[in-house]
This record gives structure tokens, sequence and C-alpha cells, in this order.
């Protein structure tokens, strides 16, 4: 409805004109005057709302409409008069700015109506603001520049308005980001940051105090939707979500009002970003106390948290403890002094004077028969003793926001006008010409202040970091931060925690959050459905991490590396080998020793008893090949053991596969020795002379010699190497060393396989032999103990992890070497010490007779 009106209203302002000939001017319409206004060679316009609201009338179409009536008389929008009129008289006192030239007003009242914001605006635009019907057609000069509106919604009218004839508008309120788009609103500048910055450091703002699930409330008009819309995208950046984000305009019906009222209370979060007119809190704190809305953390834009209005209507305390944005405190000298002097303001606009008076100091000039207990205005009232919202002097940077926009208005034209000691013309710039001076303007004010304006036509946001505290029982602005957008990024917000009071007067900073923060060893997994804010602590798996609070994922950890048991740190992983140090080493170790010490002891045992006939009859220099053989397979098991390396690696296999061979080739020249033995007592066998100890040498020697053949084409083509096993185990490391070719491995073992099969065959050919004391019989027992162990050892070796798959082969080296010792040499030994009598030639013959 107000913009049918706004389009009617707009349409009747225009004034039909042409030149000086004879034709006259004709105004359709009600004539649009000045509230407050001030002859002068230039004319600086404004426009503010005085009254807050308006009564509508008929909108019926049928009948032109009649013209708004403004009701509800406001204090700031004098506030803002007063600044503007102050900056105007000390430019024309000055004799350095704009000596000679004398700049005027006109300042109209917009009635906070988008509608009354285009048609005064086009008023300032057309000049012909008093022109009376049949009055020739002379169009008076129009304004310069208009100072105004307090609000972006009219602002974003006006300036669309206004921006063709390329008018400058310049804001001291309106922050909408909107109104920075130099496409749509060529001619807007304003002196107040826009909320672009604002909504980046309110989001900035909730971030840092760990609020990431937040409620919003919105003026349902161009600031607050742009500047939710704002900060709803920079929250998102930042991770923080909105759980709700409400619409409110004071005239919402109350069946509106209560779903936003059930709509918080049936919220999670515990904190409330406000993007509304100080004002608008003249329903919601009401509503908000009828239905118990307290103890929430209110967060505030500066469009009403240093507000002192706010703080005189919350008698309830309801934002007690709010924490917001406000312009940095700047004063201008003189100018609080020239606000509270209101008489001037009866030369300049006498008809809202006396609404002025009369609301000021509640009094009446005329009485009614019915309005008795009225005071009655006597013109002398003193405002010092009064206090409300017209002597509260919080919004002074606010005011300060109109003088410099005054002051720029003044500084372009001195430089236009190509002004020194005076100004050579009083002639008005051109529009366009003067607007992109403007543009550029830079200079200081009588304080030092720097003033100039972006490509947006924006200043350098910076912002106060407000806390509104309850001190007693009065409610105090206190500021606690700063949040400056000239410095980098990493220094742009200053926050003195400490000096914070929050929500139901504590020291404790509230909680607002979906879902507790994730520990350190777990990462957010996103509740389906919900925002992300709203989410599950997922442990991390098995080698992953994430050392820091709310982690989206989890590391892995690098190779060498895995999980600790909290999964918030990667530790080296455990190396694991054969080791001397662990029991299992230490008694492989041992056993290998002793196997070494006994074959030993046996060694010299036999040295000793060289000459006997159980050493003789054994063939003594195989059985001393064979006790040195075995030694060295005692003590080849000790390669195995202790960290892998290239040359123990190589040293293991190839050792254990020659000494094997060397052993094994010694027990089948024994028992090739037995046949043949045993063939040789048959009358006229002579085949003793073909198998004697050079040729059970040289069998021993092309048997070993073949072993080391495999060995060495086994480590030039593929050799044995050192690795680490990171499959089998994912926490371990395990130190092996790869066989590289599997073959040469495998070559190596058949090759020892086959000649201990052969070996146990012809043993147990010859175990029946006649003979008294048959060392056959002892081969075939040892043969059988280590096929046994070997063959065993296959299966085992394969599924055995880690060192212990060392551990089956050393075992496998060590239970082969002792079944040959003890099967071979053990009976022979206990003849040799324990039953002496039995170790001579007729015993071993046979041929002693039985008793």
């Amino acid at each position: 409805m107000e913009s049918n009106f706004a389009v009617l209203h707009v349409i009747l302002v225009i004034i039909n004109f042409s030149s000086t000939n004879g034709t006259f001017c004709g105004l359709r319409g009600e004539p649009a005057y000045p509230q407050l206004s001030k002859d002068g060679d230039i004319i600086v316009g404004g426009i503010f709302p005085f009254h807050r609201t308006w009564e509508m009338s008929d909108m019926s179409y049928t009948v032109r409409p009649s013209p708004l009536k403004c009701v509800s008389l406001d204090f700031r929008p004098f506030q803002f008069s007063q600044s503007l009129i102050f900056a105007i008289e000390e430019i024309n006192n000055s004799s350095s700015l704009l000596p000679g030239v004398s700049l005027g007003y006109k300042i109209y009242d917009t009635c906070s109506s988008t509608a009354m914001g285009v048609r005064m605006a086009m008023a300032l635009v057309n000049g012909n603001d008093n022109s009376k019907l049949d009055e020739p057609c002379t169009k008076p000069a129009q304004a310069q520049a208009i100072i105004g509106e307090s609000y972006s919604s009219v602002s974003t009218a006006s300036a669309n308005s206004v921006g063709s004839f390329s008018i400058p508008l310049i804001s001291h309120s309106s922050t909408c980001e909107c109104l920075s788009d130099k496409t749509k609103y060529p001619s807007f500048l304003r002196t107040i940051p826009s909320d672009y910055y604002q909504s980046r450091a309110l989001a900035h703002l909730v971030k840092y105090f760990g609020w990431t699930w937040v409620g919003a409330i919105r003026r349902d008009d161009d600031y607050g939707n742009s500047g939710m819309a704002a900060f709803t995208e920079a929250a998102q950046q930042l991770g923080i979500c909105l759980e709700y984000s409400l619409p409110f305009f004071r005239t919402y019906s109350q069946e509106k009002v209560l779903r936003i009222i059930q709509q918080i209370k049936s919220s999670t979060s515990r904190v409330i970003v406000a993007f509304v007119a100080y004002w608008d809190f003249e329903i919601l704190l009401n509503v908000f106390y009828e239905h118990n809305i307290t103890g929430y953390q209110w967060v505030g834009t500066q469009g009403w948290i240093s507000d002192s209005t706010v703080a005189r209507m919350d008698e309830h305390k309801i934002l007690q403890g709010a924490i917001g944005l406000a312009i940095p405190n700047t004063k201008v000298t003189g100018l609080k002094d020239f606000i509270l002097d209101i008489y001037p303001l009866k030369s300049v606009g006498s008809t809202i004077f006396t609404e002025f008076w009369e609301t000021l100091f509640k009094c009446k000039y005329t009485m009614r028969n019915d309005s008795e207990d009225i005071t009655v205005c006597t013109g002398r009232e003193n405002l010092s003793e009064m206090e409300n919202a017209f002597t509260d002097m919080t919004l002074m940077p606010v005011f300060c926001n109109v003088y410099k926009g005054v002051y720029a208005v003044a500084h372009t034209l001195h430089n236009l006008l190509g002004c020194t000691q005076t100004c050579p013309t009083k002639k008005q710039p051109d529009p366009l010409t003067f607007l992109e001076h403007l543009k550029r303007v830079h200079f200081k004010t009588k304080e030092g202040e720097e003033v100039y304006f972006d490509k947006n036509g924006d200043p350098v946001a910076k912002y106060e970091i407000i806390n509104l505290q309850t001190i007693e029982d009065h409610h105090e602005f206190v500021t606690v931060g700063l949040y400056d957008f000239s410095l980098p990024a990493h220094n742009q917000l200053a926050v003195n925690a400490a000096s914070i009071v929050w929500a139901q007067n504590t020291n404790q900073v509230p909680v607002s959050v979906c879902s507790e923060s994730c520990p350190p060893g777990t990462r957010k997994a996103v509740q389906k459905g919900k925002p992300i804010c709203c989410f599950d602590c997922i442990p991390c798996a098995e080698g992953e991490i994430s050392n820091m609070t709310d982690s989206i994922k989890c590391e892995q950890c690098y190779q060498d590396y895995w999980s600790n048991q909290h999964r918030n740190e990667c530790v080296k992983k455990e190396i694991e080998f054969l080791s001397y140090e662990e029991t299992m080493g230490i008694l492989l170790t041992a056993v290998s020793i002793i196997g070494t010490v006994l074959t030993i002891i046996i060694a010299i045992i036999f040295f000793r008893h060289k000459k006997t006939p159980i050493v003789k009859a054994n063939n003594s220099e195989l059985s001393f090949l064979l006790l040195f053989s075995l030694a060295l397979c005692f003590l080849c098991s000790l390669t195995f053991i202790g960290r892998p390396s290239e040359w123990s690696c190589v040293l293991r296999h190839t050792v254990f596969g020659i000494t094997f061979v060397l052993c094994i080739s010694c027990v089948l020249g024994k028992t090739v020795v037995v046949l043949m033995a045993f063939r040789a007592t048959l009358p006229g066998s002579n085949v003793m002379k073909w198998f004697g100890p050079p040729q059970q040498r040289l069998s021993v020697l092309t048997f070993t010699l073949i072993q080391v053949l495999i060995c060495v084409l086994w480590l030039t083509t593929s050799p044995p190497f050192p690795v680490k096993n990171l499959k089998h185990y994912k926490e371990k490391i395990i130190l092996e060393c790869q066989l590289g070719s599997a073959v040469g491995f495998w070559a190596v073992l058949g090759y020892i396989g086959l000649l201990a099969l052969l070996c146990f065959v012809l043993a147990f050919l010859a175990r029946k032999l006649p003979d008294k004391f048959n060392e056959a019989k002892f081969i075939t027992f040892s043969m059988l103990i280590f096929c046994a162990v070997w063959i065993t050892f296959i299966p085992a070796y394969v599924s055995s992890p880690g060192k212990f798959t060392v551990a089956v082969e050393i075992f496998a080296i060590l239970a082969s070497s002792f079944g040959l010792l003890f099967c071979i040499f053990l009976p022979k030994c206990y003849i040799i010490i324990l039953k002496p009598e039995k170790n001579t030639k007729k015993q071993i013959m046979g041929k002693v007779p039985l008793k």
C-alpha cells in the first residue's frame, strides 16, 4: 500500500514548467514545505523522520488521497537537524572554508515513510516547492546535496529516485549493504560504514565466543533483510548456523508476533542476533516479558545496541548483558551545546517547533475543555531539568556523521568554486560535476579525523564493541573491544573478555551450540537432515588422528607412524624383530650355545678316544667333520637373531644352507660307508677301494660345492635384503629379511631335503645289517627326526607372523641339529664314558660268546 501511495505522491509533486516567455508554473497536488529552513546562496537539503509513523488516509482510489498525517514525534531527528544546522552555521562563520558564500538548508519530514521520503527528496530536486499557481516559472536552484535519510529502506527509495538527477544523497545512518551498489544508486554516499562490514564483524564476534548455533530477528525492510543476508553468508563461512531467522516489523499483527515468540521458545539456541531498529523494542520488549523470553544472550547492531532509549525501555532487564557493535565514539567541539540550545529552532521552523516543545515538556499551549489534567506550556520551560531522549547524547557519533556529511559538501564546493581568500563565484555547480568531485573529497575535521569515501561511497569501517551492563539498577554502555577493518585480518578484532558481563548478570560466557565440541581423536559427522552445526562425534579409525577440537576429518598417519590409544597423536610404530634382549631371543641363543658347547664336548671326547674301536669303527674323519658342521649349524642360528641388516640377511640363509648341506653330506658319507663296509665283507668283493677316505672327502666336497653354487646364483641374481613389513600388522613394523628370489630360497631348502631324503632311504636300507654296532640304525632315527622337523617347518614357517617366522626357522635348525647330534653321537658317548668295557674290537664285531 505504501508503494502505491509513493507513486501517487511522486506524480503529484511533479511541477510542469517551461521557459519564462510568458508561461506559468502549475503545481499539481499538495505542496511540500520544509520543517526547518534558511535561505542561502547554495542550499543543502535534509530529510529526517521527525515522526515515527503516520495515519493512513483514504486509499479507495475513488477520491484524491489526502496528505499523510504524521504522528508520534521522535526527538532523534531533531538532534540530527541540529547537527546539520550547526555544521552550516560553523561553515558560514568560517573565513577559510567557502568565504563569501552562504549555505542555506531545507529540512523535510519523511514520517519514517518510504513514500514521503521519495516525495521530499523530489521536492528538494525540483526546487519549486513553494510555487503558487499562475506565478512565472523561474525555477529556483535545486538543493546541491541531500543529507539523510536515517533508515535504509527510505534511503533506498530516495536514492533510486534522485540518482538519475546526479543529486548526492549523503546518509548518516543508512547501513544497508545494497546501497553500495553504484549501478543502482550512483549518487548515494554515506558517513557510516556499510552493513557489509558490520555483518562480518558480528559473525567474527559470534565465532570468537564459540557460539555456533544462534537465532536471529531482523527488521522486515531493506536494512534488516539485507544485513541479515550478509550476516548469514559470513556466518556460514565461519561454521556458524542459524537455527531461525525471523522477520519483524512494527505493523505486524499479533498473530505474526506470537509465531515469533513460539519459534524462540521452541528453539535450543541461547544467543539471538538482532538486526532491528531501536524503536522496534518498544513492542518486542513488552511481548518478550509477557511470554517470559528471558535469559537469552543478545547480539546487536549499531542500530540499537548503544541507544539509551532501548536501555530505558528495558525495565525488566531482558537485554541485560547484550553485546554488539557501535560507531566509535567521536566528538565535535560545541555540537552538544548547540543541540541542546533549542530556542533557535523556533525561528527556522515555527510550525513544528510548537509540537516539538509540547512533546518535549509534556504540555499544551492551547487547552481543551476535556484536558484539565494537562500542563499548560509557558514557553519558559527549562531543558536542563529534563532527562529524555533529546538530552541524551549517546548517539553523538551519529550526530558527527551528519556533521561530516555537511562538511564533505562544503569542501567539495570550496574546491569546485576555486575559493582561496574568497570565492570568485557563487554559482551552483553542475550536479554531475559536483557528484564526481564529492566522491573524491578528502579532508580532516577540526578534531583531526580524516573523512573520505571509497569506490562504493562508504567510509572506513571501524566499530566499538559495546556491552550493556546493569550497574545499580541502571543500564550502562561499556566499551569492551574494537573491530577495525583497516588493520590486518588477524588483528582486526580485539576484545577484553574479562570486562564483559553476560546475560543474567554472570561472568561465564554463555554456551550456544547445537552439538558439543568434538574432542581431539574424533571427527564431526553431520546429522542427517540438519545443519552442519548439528553433528555426532565419530572416533577416528586406526591409523588416523585428529589433534584439534571439532576436526572435520581425521588425518592419516605417515607410513612409519600409528595412532595412539586416544587417536590424537601419531606415534612411532613399534618395531618388531627377534631381539637378543627379549625372552624368546635369549632362550634360543642359550639353546644354540648349549648345542655348540655339547658338540665341542663330544668332539673332545671323540678326540681323546679316537684310537678306541668304537670311534675308529664309525669313520672318525667323517665324525669329526660332522661334529664341526653341527657346531656351525648351532652357531648359524645366531645370525637369525637381532636387527636384520644387509649382511645378516645374506649370511643367515647362505650359512644355514651350506652348513646343513655339509652336515647332511657327512651323514650321507657315513651311511654309504656302512653299506660299502657290509658289501666288503662278502667273498670276492673289493668295493671299499672305490669308496675309501679320498672318495668320501670328495663326495662331501662335491655335495657342498653344489649348495655353494646354488647360493652364489641366488646372491648374484636376487639376494635377500632387509625390509619393513607394514602389511601384516597395521600398528607394528616387522623388520625381516625379504628372500629376494623365492626360487633361490626353496632351491637351497630343496637340495637339503633331497640329500636328507637320500640319506634316510640308504640308512633305512642298512638298518638291519648284521654288525653288532650298526650306525645305520642311529642315522635312520636322526634322519627321521630331521625330515619330520623340516616337513612340519614349511607350514609353520608360512603361517607364522613377524618374529615368530624367524623363531620357527631357528627352532627347526636347532631341533634337527640336536636330532643328529643325539641320535648319532650320544649312544657312542654312552659306551665311551659309561661302558668302556664294551669299547673293544670283539664287542664291536659281535664275537664275544654269550653267557
